[in-house]
């Protein structure tokens, strides 16, 4: 007899749905076979579905046993799929007599005893049933949470393959899983780091304004122990609250591959990602026989703090230009290219010497140009901002009195993103993500204006791309002035970040 129940397959972070074929044929030797591209895991849940079923007090079949998961030229893997077959088996054995299953999604690990453990990728299953016009889904009781946020569709959590069967077969009731009001829980996040405990460095923290107002990449050089890292960890806390479909992006990114913080029902803060420098570049930007996001794709509307970047392999700095450009990753395989999600925030750190100190004679001077030689050119100008950190005076360390904090400082973000809204209602867009149209309409110089930048191109022989970058943030500058016009003073300070081109 032939059963189908639906359950979903992730390809990347991209939810496909799965049709799980239960085919049990009294003619035969017993034997049980999986196909469909799965992987050890997914092999392995008949053993882990036969102690379920039978330990739930249902017969398992003794026949030739056949499941097919389709679409069959897409790899699946994990344990997600033990619910499903366990169910397509009770239906093929007509232990379960109601079709109510055919407007459901499933997904579940199964325990030996029957019990059903959570999986990673919730949230997507719970999209694609929203996308499919499916009814609702059926998940595991620890997952629940996370489904729900994503409304428009009834979650019913389960803890038991006995309560899924007596819930198909109308013996038992499941009341859904009220939907969250994630707009609540997203006005109530407080930031984790806040720069009013950072003593002193308040030109730096204006440096932190302009990059969060336009979503500038950044980079500090200063001495170790300057608070580099500091501000790299308050720098969210400036930014704005993720919205509703930005912290849904960023939650389904988390929950594919198992990283949502335990009873936390989806990611409130935005992301920062700090990978230590033996960093590979697919973990960086993601890949494996089935491509998994990598440290990018993890760190999306969010920042991706890179300490020490001198010390990173060059090649896998060198793999972030795409993300840096394209805001997204494109993994290609044999059959198949995925691409993944990367827009994200760069901010990176670096001393000025590998010692950490700044240069105090000839040799060491020659040992820092040597050290930040290991970036290459291409990506140094791929970051719109470069300022030094200096090492703080006593007297500043030893003060009581608090900095700029981070609610002036995230008002003043915010009164620039206002701003930018106001001068393209019908397609708000960050200065760093605008197009070279865009730019040329909204970053016009006036005569005094051009004269300062060409100058600035010839003593500091810039590229095409730094005068891009000069021109975006100071159309910021200007926006967190609200003036509509980029005037020379907004210019100049635009100029004096572009530090590395002023040491070449």
């Amino acid at each position: 007899m032939l059963a189908q129940v639906h359950s979903f397959v992730l390809q990347g972070i991209e939810p496909l749905p799965c049709e799980v074929e239960v085919d049990v044929a009294e003619i035969g030797m017993p034997k049980t076979t999986i196909v469909g591209l799965p992987d050890a895991a997914v092999k392995e849940s008949i053993e882990r579905v036969r102690s379920a079923i039978t330990n739930s007090g249902y017969p398992f079949p003794m026949a030739r046993l056949l499941v097919n998961l389709a679409p069959a030229d897409i790899r699946k893997e994990g344990p997600s799929f033990d619910l499903p077959i366990a169910l397509g088996l009770l239906l093929a054995g007509q232990v379960i007599q109601t079709q109510n299953h055919r407007q459901l999604l499933f997904a579940g690990e199964l325990a030996l005893d029957g019990r059903i453990r959570p999986i990673n990728g919730v949230v997507n299953l719970a999209i694609l049933a929203r996308r499919m016009g499916i009814k609702g889904i059926v998940v595991p009781l620890a997952n629940a949470q996370e489904a729900a946020a994503v409304g428009g569709i009834d979650v019913y959590p389960s803890d038991s393959l006995t309560s899924v069967v007596g819930f198909l077969n109308e013996q038992y009731e499941i009341e859904p899983h009220p939907e969250l009001a994630v707009e609540d829980i997203l006005s109530s996040v407080k930031p984790a780091v806040d720069f009013g405990d950072i003593r002193g460095q308040e030109s730096a923290k204006r440096a932190m304004v302009i990059a969060a107002a336009g979503m500038h990449n950044i980079l500090m050089i200063g001495p170790a122990g300057t608070g580099k890292t500091m501000l790299a960890k308050a720098l969210p806390g400036v930014l704005p609250v993720l919205s509703r479909d930005e912290a849904l992006e960023v939650t389904r990114i988390y929950s594919s591959v198992g990283q949502i913080p335990k009873g936390q029902p989806l990611m409130t803060h935005r992301p920062v990602r700090s990978p230590h420098h033996t960093i590979s570049s697919p973990a960086m930007v993601g890949g494996g026989s089935i491509p998994k996001p990598g440290e990018v794709s993890l760190a999306h509307q969010g920042v991706l703090f890179l300490d020490e970047m001198p010390e990173f392999p060059r090649p896998v700095l060198e793999t972030l230009r795409q993300p840096l450009e394209d805001a997204c990753v494109t993994i290609a395989r044999t059959h198949s290219a995925i691409r993944l999600p990367a827009r994200f925030m760069l901010v990176a750190a670096m001393n000025p010497t590998p010692k950490g100190g700044k240069p105090t004679d000839e040799v060491s001077q020659r040992q820092m140009d040597k050290y930040l030689g290991r970036i290459s050119g291409p990506l140094v100008d791929r970051v719109d901002i470069h300022i030094e950190v200096p090492a703080v005076p006593y007297q500043q360390l030893s003060s009581s009195q608090r900095g700029t904090d981070t609610q002036a400082m995230r008002q003043d973000v915010i009164k620039a993103r206002t701003f930018q809204a106001r001068r393209s209602p019908d397609q708000h867009k960050a200065n760093s993500a605008l197009t070279g149209r865009e730019l040329d309409q909204v970053a016009i110089l006036d005569e005094s204006g051009k004269q300062l930048l060409n100058q600035a191109m010839t003593e500091l022989g810039l590229s095409a791309r730094a005068y891009d970058k000069i021109r975006r943030v100071s159309r910021t500058i200007a926006d967190l002035e609200e003036s509509s016009t980029i005037q020379v003073h907004h210019l100049a300070e635009a100029i004096q970040y572009r530090l590395l081109d002023r040491q070449q």
